[in-house]
């Protein structure tokens, strides 16, 4: 057996698989702590040995990654997603790159590549996102509209919140997700025009309650989806195992069984 192969059968072992998850989710604790200004001064050069060292790990396990699948290993959008997560963590935070170093937590984004279930939730909702993208201009012209409307009903008494576009556009958002919406915003208005409810009420059946739970449903059907099409893949490759497994039964056995 090549060596290609056997790194490739440890690597799908769900053992190493899981030793990478809790290197994920440790190291995310140690990138927590070094914000911590008292924690770094009494353990500081551990915390970033450790970190070194997580980083170490993710590296040698890309690198064999790498050496098994060949030119597979770029056909693999997760196997793309971890490159870029860990050679981000490689730049040098220097100069004009020390921002870099606060992007070092999206390290612990790796999680949603090796866990199956968060990788489901994240395909369905990337197949989620043309129906999503229909869902969300219909809302802005929904809002564009409402904005125009609220900025010539209500902007000579009420300017803070509806003077111009923008902030017509920021309070309908807010009424939107129903925070402080009726004794913050709504409430307000309607002592100086009592029937500003006539248009703030429609507003929220459509965005809140229509178009929101549009959004919720078109991404709970994508994540249905992207479980059916998995279990279905699994199930066959199952199926061929077995099947795979017969033949070789079968052809032993026709080995052994002398001919008449």
């Amino acid at each position: 057996m090549s060596l290609r192969s056997t790194l490739g059968r440890q690597l799908d072992r769900r053992l190493v698989q899981n030793i990478i998850l809790g290197v994920i989710i440790f190291n995310a604790v140690l990138l927590g702590l070094e914000t911590s200004a008292t924690i770094m001064a009494e353990a500081g050069p551990l915390i970033l040995f450790l970190d070194q060292l997580c980083l170490t790990i993710f590296v040698v396990e890309l690198g064999t990654k790498l050496f098994v699948r060949g030119k597979d290993f770029w056909r693999n959008g997760w196997n793309i997603f971890d490159f870029v997560i860990v050679g981000i963590a490689l730049i040098p935070a220097s100069q004009g790159l020390s921002v870099l170093r606060a992007l070092r937590v999206l390290r612990a984004l790796r999680v949603i590549s090796v866990a199956p279930s968060l990788r489901r939730v994240v395909e369905g909702l990337v197949t989620a996102l043309p129906g999503m993208a229909s869902v969300f201009l219909l809302m802005g012209i929904v809002f564009y509209i409402g904005a125009v409307m609220a900025t010539k009903l209500f902007a000579a008494s009420f300017p803070e919140w509806f003077g111009n576009l923008g902030l017509s556009l920021y309070s309908l958002f807010q009424i939107m997700t129903l925070e402080s919406w009726s004794m913050g915003i709504v409430r307000p208005v309607m002592e100086v025009y009592p029937y500003a409810w006539m248009f703030f009420v429609p507003f929220i059946l459509v965005t809140t309650f229509a178009v929101v739970n549009l959004l919720v449903g078109l991404i709970v059907n994508s994540m249905q989806d992207a479980h059916h099409q998995e279990a279905g893949a699994a199930t066959d490759a199952y199926r061929d195992d077995v099947m795979a497994k017969l033949d070789a039964i079968e052809k032993r056995l026709n080995e052994r069984t002398p001919p008449p």
